[in-house]
């Protein structure tokens, strides 16, 4: 079985991501313990809340170092929600933080104009471009849940592989290399979010068989 280390900094739905990850054939495990996210194949960092507590908790746990090397070293990352937030250079919310830097760019309010604030529901998501993220979904795209009021700015165009509509066009999945971030939550978008997290699980278990090899 794949394993993937679901990073525990005392943020986010840990136990439905869990869940969903075992629903699709994976073994997933909750925790901080650096050996044991050393020994997964995979990391997935969620995240529900606001930017600048989320990265003291990772801070005073030792883990943006450890992110920082493993995902360096080829382990893929799947940020959910607020984890996606936390994979870029800064963010704005709450007077500003510094994040993990693993994608060039930076997390501010979301325009929503009129709309009702925060951006709560399903949503349709157009793929830009193809990922081994989406290549089990439909390849015009798909409805995800999304629940949030900031919006990740990839420096990179290049790098945004999905976005979706709220009051403006914004980017909800983002990749660079192994390091991949989705605004919504597929452990909350039925069919379509197992088979992304399907997707990153088979993701997960090629690089560990290359390596093994």
């Amino acid at each position: 079985m794949t394993r993937i280390g679901v990073i525990d900094y005392g943020m986010g739905n840990r136990r439905a991501v869990e869940k969903a990850l075992e629903h699709v054939g994976a073994a997933p495990k909750i925790t901080a313990d650096h050996d044991e996210l050393r020994n997964a194949d995979g990391l997935v960092l969620p995240g529900v809340g606001a930017f600048p507590p989320a990265m003291r908790n990772l801070d005073a746990l030792g883990l943006p170092e450890l992110i920082r090397e493993l995902t360096g070293h080829g382990t893929p990352l799947l940020g959910i929600c607020l984890g996606m937030q936390l994979l870029f250079d800064t963010s704005e919310e709450l007077g500003g933080a510094a994040g993990l830097g693993l994608i060039g760019g930076e997390v501010t309010r979301l325009n929503a104009g009129s709309l009702r604030m925060p951006h709560i529901g399903w949503n349709e998501v157009r793929f830009e471009r193809a990922s081994p993220l989406t290549a089990e979904l439909p390849s015009q795209g798909c409805p995800f849940y999304h629940v949030h009021s900031f919006a990740a700015r990839p420096r990179d165009p290049g790098q945004i592989i999905g976005s979706t509509e709220y009051g403006e066009r914004f980017a909800t999945i983002a990749a660079r290399d192994n390091v991949l971030g989705v605004q919504f939550h597929p452990e909350k978008s039925s069919r379509h979010g197992l088979r992304m997290l399907h997707a990153f699980v088979g993701l997960c278990a090629a690089r560990s068989s290359r390596v093994a090899a």
